[in-house]
C-alpha cells in the first residue's frame, strides 16, 4: 500500500509540476497586473460587505468556510514538515506560492461566481461547474467532481483527524480512537445542518482561534526578538542554498515549500472556489478577490506564525538519513539532496520522523513552558476539525452536481456517513500514510483544476476589467455577461432580469 502511494505521488508531484505551478501562479499574477497588490485594500474591504440571503452566504461566511478549508493540518504540522524536509528555506518558497497563488486563487474563484447555479435552495458552484459551462466538455467536469469526492471523503479527512489525535495525546495523553469518536459526534451534529451550519460555524471559530495563533506567534517572537535578524538571514541562506549546510537542498525547498504551501492555502486545488459561489454578491469579481486574501491570511500570516515559532525557539534541525538512524529527535530530521527524494523514498524515512504538530508544540512549550503542547493541540483540533467541515460541503456541492432529487439525497448521506468513517479511521493510522494519501488526493485535484482554469481564465480576467472599470467610474459594479460577451453564466441573467423586475 504504501509504496503504491509513493509511486502515484511521484507521478503527481514530479519536478516539472511543481515548477510548473509556480510559473502558473506567475502567469496569472501577471495577466491579472498583480491584482493581488492592486486591490489589497479591496481584499478586506469586500471582505466584509454583501448580506447573506435565504439562498447565499455573506461574503466574510464564505470566506471564513474557505478559510476553514485552508487553515488546517497543514498551517500547523504542514509548516514543521516542510521545514524538516526542506529546511528553513521552505517557507520562503511557501511566501512565494502564497503571494503568486492569491491570483490563481481570484481565477478560480471568481469563475465559481460566474458559472454559479441556483440549486435546491441554495447557491452551488465550483470546478465541476465551470469545467462544463466554460470548457463544454462535462466528462472533464465529471472527473474533477470523482476526484474531489475521493479526496474530500476518503483521503485527505485522515490528515486532518490524524493530526489532531496525535497533538491531542501528546498535550493531555487521551488515547487516539477516543479523540476520534469526538471529532465523528461533533462533526455529525454540524454536517447534519448543511451549508448554513457549516457557515456559522466556521465564521465564529476560524476568526478567533487564528487571531489566538497569531498572537501567541507575536509573544514568541518578542521574548526572542533579538533573534529576527538571524533568523530572516537563515530563512533566505535556505531558500537559495547560500550556506553549505543548505547548499543542496535548495531543491528540496523548493518542493516542500510549494507542496505544502499548496496543501495549505490550497491556491489553485479548486476547493476555495466552491464557497466562493455560494456568496450573496453584485459581481464575481469581489468574491474573487477576497478569496485571494484568504490565500494571504492562510500563508502570511498563521503558517509564517507556525514557521517563526519553531525558528524563533531553534527548535529545528538539519540532519542526514545516517545521522539520524538510531536516533530520536527532539525535531524533524529530513534527507537533503540536490534530486530530493522520491515519493517511495519519502514513505520509507518517513517512519523515522514525529508527527508534524509536535514540533510546534515543542516551540511554545520551550518559550511557555506547560501551555505550548495544551495551546497547539486546541489551535490544532479547531483548525484541523473545521478543514474537515469545509470538505465536507466542497464534498457535497460536487455531489449535487452529479446526482439529483431523490438520488442525490441518498448520495448526500452516503457521503456524511463517509467522511465519518475517514476521519475516525485517521486517527488510529499512521501520520506517514496518512500524510502520503492526502498529497495523492490533492495532486489529482490539482491537475484537474489548473489544466480548466487555464483553458477557461478569460471571463475571470474580463470580470476584472469590467469591476475595476465601474469602480473607477464611482459604481457598485453589477455584473452583466451579456455586455461583456460571456456565455454560460445563466445565474446572472436571471439575477439581472430580477434586479430590474424590482
Amino acid at each position: 500500500m504504501e509504496a503504491i502511494v509513493g509511486k502515484m505521488n511521484d507521478i503527481l508531484w514530479g519536478p516539472w509540476f511543481i515548477y510548473g505551478i509556480l510559473l502558473i501562479g506567475l502567469f496569472f499574477s501577471i495577466i491579472t497586473r498583480f491584482l493581488q497588490v492592486r486591490h489589497i485594500k479591496d481584499m478586506f474591504v469586500l471582505m466584509f460587505k454583501g448580506e447573506k440571503s435565504e439562498k447565499g452566504i455573506s461574503s466574510f461566511q464564505a470566506m471564513s468556510i474557505a478559510l476553514s478549508g485552508r487553515v488546517g493540518t497543514g498551517n500547523i504540522a504542514g509548516t514543521a514538515t516542510a521545514i524538516g524536509m526542506g529546511g528553513p528555506g521552505a517557507i520562503f518558497w511557501m511566501w512565494v506560492i502564497a503571494f503568486i497563488g492569491a491570483a490563481t486563487a481570484y481565477v478560480e474563484s471568481t469563475l465559481a461566481q460566474i458559472y454559479k447555479e441556483e440549486k435546491d435552495t441554495e447557491y452551488r458552484g465550483g470546478p465541476a461547474f465551470y469545467i462544463e459551462k466554460g470548457m463544454g466538455q462535462k466528462w472533464f467536469a465529471v472527473i474533477f467532481a470523482i476526484a474531489a469526492l475521493v479526496a474530500m471523503l476518503i483521503l485527505m479527512p485522515g490528515v486532518q483527524s490524524n493530526a489532531i489525535a496525535t497533538a491531542v495525546e501528546n498535550a493531555f495523553n487521551i488515547e487516539t480512537w477516543i479523540t476520534g469518536l469526538i471529532i465523528v459526534v461533533l462533526l455529525g451534529t454540524i454536517i447534519i445542518g448543511g451549508i448554513k451550519w457549516i457557515a456559522n460555524a466556521a465564521q465564529i471559530i476560524v476568526p478567533f482561534m487564528a487571531l489566538a495563533y497569531i498572537i501567541m506567534a507575536i509573544i514568541i517572537i518578542v521574548m526572542n526578538i533579538k533573534e529576527i535578524p538571524s533568523v530572516f538571514a537563515l530563512i533566505f541562506s535556505s531558500a537559495f542554498g547560500a550556506q553549505e549546510i543548505f547548499g543542496g537542498i535548495i531543491g528540496s525547498a523548493i518542493a516542500w515549500g510549494v507542496k505544502r504551501g499548496i496543501y495549505s492555502n490550497e491556491a489553485g486545488q479548486g476547493t476555495g472556489a466552491h464557497p466562493a459561489a455560494a456568496a450573496e454578491v453584485s459581481h464575481p469579481a469581489k468574491q474573487g478577490i477576497v478569496q485571494a486574501a484568504s490565500v494571504y491570511i492562510d500563508t502570511l500570516l498563521i503558517c509564517s506564525a507556525t514557521a517563526f515559532m519553531i525558528l524563533f525557539t531553534g527548535m529545528y534541525n538539519v540532519q542526514d538519513e545516517k545521522a539520524a538512524e538510531g536516533t530520536d529527535p527532539f525535531v524533524h530530521i529530513g534527507e537533503f539532496n540536490k534530486g530530493g527524494l522520491t515519493g517511495e523514498e519519502q514513505m520509507t524515512f518517513a517512519k523515522s520522523i514525529k508527527e508534524g504538530a509536535a514540533y510546534t508544540q515543542y516551540a511554545v512549550e520551550s518559550s511557555l513552558p506547560g501551555f505550548g503542547g495544551p495551546f497547539v493541540a486546541i489551535a490544532l483540533f479547531f483548525f484541523a476539525f473545521t478543514t474537515i467541515m469545509a470538505y465536507y460541503y466542497i464534498a457535497e456541492t460536487n455531489v449535487a452536481y452529479l446526482f439529483s432529487g431523490a438520488t442525490e439525497k441518498v448520495a448526500i448521506w452516503i457521503a456524511k456517513i463517509a467522511i465519518l468513517i475517514a476521519a475516525f479511521y485517521g486517527t488510529i493510522r499512521t501520520s506517514d500514510l496518512a500524510w502520503a494519501m492526502g498529497d495523492v488526493g490533492l495532486g489529482l485535484m490539482v491537475w484537474v483544476n489548473v489544466i480548466a482554469i487555464l483553458i477557461i481564465m478569460k471571463p475571470a480576467i474580463v470580470a476584472l476589467k469590467d469591476y475595476e472599470k465601474q469602480k473607477k467610474e464611482g459604481k457598485d459594479p453589477v455584473f452583466d455577461p451579456r455586455k461583456l460577451g460571456i456565455k454560460g453564466a445563466d445565474f446572472w441573467v436571471d439575477y439581472n432580469e430580477k434586479r430590474k423586475n424590482k
